[in-house]
Parts: structure tokens; C-alpha cells; sequence
């Protein structure tokens, strides 16, 4: 369901996938090919979210922002795993968030890191660029390597590839 709150309706590009259980409402800006898939919860009500293009927002996982404070901003090119919950907080570009990860208020997560499924990032920590980080909380485990950076590029583009083929099959 896809609906406005309060004059803010979600801004979506024909280039994305929404799936038709996902729940986008209220100031949300989708970048040119992302996607959200089954169940997923962008809730633009209290403050904005941003996800940049061709980053996904995979089954059950939730976005939201902390009122009057931090809103969501997603880069491009990240993947968001299976139930996770986004909080107020920044991931920038070429990230993986694992599945059933919280990455939670004034949190940033820098450039081409990954945090491991199930990690629990702390308010107000601060991830270096290419970094892996893991554990409740979690804690910097070690610098990622090329082969690692790959990995993340697989991911987004595996979801890249399902956007074509859900898009064809909705149409």
C-alpha cells in the first residue's frame, strides 16, 4: 500500500518495484531502480526517508525516522536484509545491512561496510567506510577486503535482476 500522510505522498519512479504488501507512506523518495519488497514498512510519517537508486529494502524490514531528529537515508547501490530495522540513521553507498540487523538513531554507517545479520548498531555509532561490524551490540570486527566489496555488488545486483523480472510480471 503506497499512501500519503499529511500533504507528503511517497515519490517513486516507474524504474522501481514495489511489491504490493510493502507499507510506503508519507515522505519517502525512492531512488530510479529500487525496490521493497514483501511486508516491508517505509513509514515517512514522523520524518523522511530517502533510499538512492538501485538499492533494495528486502521482506519484513522496517524504515523509520525519530521525530524532529533523524530522518532515514539510504545511498545507492545497498542492500537492507530480510527483516531489518532502520532507525533514524545514515547508510551510505554500497552497504549490506544483514538480515534481521538494527541499525538504530544517529548511527552512520560508512561507505561499502557491511553489518553482519542480526548485529545491533548502537545510537550514535559511527561505522567506518569498508568496515564489517557484528554482534549486540556491535563492534568493528575487521576492514573488508575487494572480495568483500564484490559480495555486496552481487547482492544489489542480484535484486537489480528480480526487479526486471517482478516489473515484467506485473506489467
Amino acid at each position: 500500500m503506497i499512501r500519503t500522510y499529511q500533504g507528503h505522498s511517497p515519490q517513486i519512479p516507474l524504474s522501481c518495484y514495489i511489491d504490493v504488501s510493502a507499507q510506503i507512506l508519507g515522505d519517502v523518495v525512492l531512488g530510479e531502480r529500487s525496490s521493497v519488497w514483501m511486508n516491508a514498512v517505509l513509514r515517512g510519517d514522523v520524518n523522511s526517508i530517502r533510499i538512492g537508486s538501485c538499492s533494495n529494502v528486502q521482506d519484513c524490514s522496517v524504515l523509520h525516522g525519530q521525530r524532529h531528529h533523524y530522518p532515514v537515508i539510504v545511498g545507492d547501490w545497498v542492500t537492507i536484509g530480510h527483516n531489518a530495522t532502520v532507525h533514524g540513521c545514515v547508510v551510505e553507498d554500497m552497504c549490506l545491512i544483514g538480515i534481521g540487523a538494527c541499525v538504530l538513531n544517529n548511527s552512520r554507517i560508512g561507505e561499502g561496510s557491511i553489518i553482519a545479520a542480526g548485529a545491533v548498531v548502537s545510537e550514535n555509532t559511527v561505522v567506518p567506510p569498508r568496515t564489517l561490524w557484528a554482534g549486540v551490540p556491535a563492534k568493528l570486527r575487521r576492514e573488508l577486503t575487494g572480495k568483500d566489496r564484490d559480495l555486496i555488488r552481487d547482492y544489489a545486483q542480484n535484486y537489480l535482476d528480480y526487479v526486471a523480472i517482478y516489473l515484467r510480471e506485473t506489467a
